[in-house]
């Protein structure tokens, strides 16, 4: 189905209008991917139909939002990350009596744990406030419970391993059934909420913000926004970091951050 880009651009400024969310600045060609395949899913024969559905019935709205955002994710992912926040940035975070950490773009809250683990490993958790944010609420919800499938649990283990884990991976959760249930003492330190980058402001000063594989479905435009959002939220020398596809080139504050490590992605503010 061909989308023209007057017809995506009157959708999108009509359900910013009616709920406040803003896609208008989400790089084309991914929301019109994203469109598409929810409308086949659903059987809608056009945009226009579709919008009047959506501006009617907020449930389907819901429904909608937690379709076209972005829920990719798993424990551990792209591990050398890790282990460069490991080796690079944690003895650094050690220095705060109390440490400040967003995982913006959280989805269903694997990139949180993760955290909280490899905090917990370094002896930093007990005085440690995660804050992992979303704006897909259902993901969020996946995230408080801390139980995922206990098939997923192999690729977690050989991420975990490879990211520098000193442990035994299993520690941290209890199998039941098929699932996969995460120790309550890490979710302790996670503050689960909504935020949605587009729209809404800091909320507190970091030392370690990480929001990773979420600014490559953003416009530049966008992605500078939130860069400068990221950059507002950080204290002096704090820590950024992003995904493997994705860089300060094109945002008016790259020269505001030196490189940490520049194949991981992470960055510090310096000025």
């Amino acid at each position: 189905m061909e989308i023209g880009e007057i017809e995506l651009n009157d959708f999108l400024e009509a359900v910013h209008t009616r709920y406040g969310y803003d896609f208008t600045d989400y790089a084309p060609a991914s929301v019109k991917r994203r469109i598409v395949h929810f409308m086949g899913g659903t059987r809608f024969s056009s945009l226009e139909v579709l919008k009047k559905q959506l501006l009617e019935d907020e449930h389907f709205f819901e429904q909608f939002v937690r379709e076209i955002s972005v829920t990719v994710t798993e424990m551990f992912r792209d591990p050398t990350y890790y282990k460069s926040l490991r080796d690079n940035v944690m003895k650094r975070l050690a220095t705060y009596p109390v440490i400040k950490i967003w995982v913006a773009g959280c989805a269903t809250g694997e990139e949180a744990y993760s955290m909280a683990i490899m905090l917990k490993e370094e002896n930093l958790l007990h005085r440690s406030i995660i804050y992992a944010t979303d704006i897909n609420q259902r993901s969020l919800g996946i995230a408080k419970n801390a139980t995922y499938p206990l098939e997923y649990m192999k690729l977690y283990t050989s991420n975990y391993i490879q990211a520098g884990g000193t442990q035994a991976f299993s520690e941290y959760y209890t199998a039941k059934y098929d699932s996969a249930l995460f120790d309550k003492s890490l979710q302790k330190h996670i503050v689960f909420s909504p935020h949605n980058l587009v729209t809404d402001r800091m909320f507190n000063e970091f030392q370690l913000i990480t929001c990773r594989n979420v600014l490559i479905y953003f416009n530049q435009a966008l992605q500078n926004k939130v860069i400068n959002l990221f950059y507002e939220s950080l204290c002096p020398f704090g820590f950024m970091g992003l995904g493997n596809r994705e860089s300060l080139l094109f945002t008016d504050k790259k020269d505001c951050f030196e490189e940490t490590d520049k194949n991981e992605r992470i960055f510090m503010k310096y000025k």
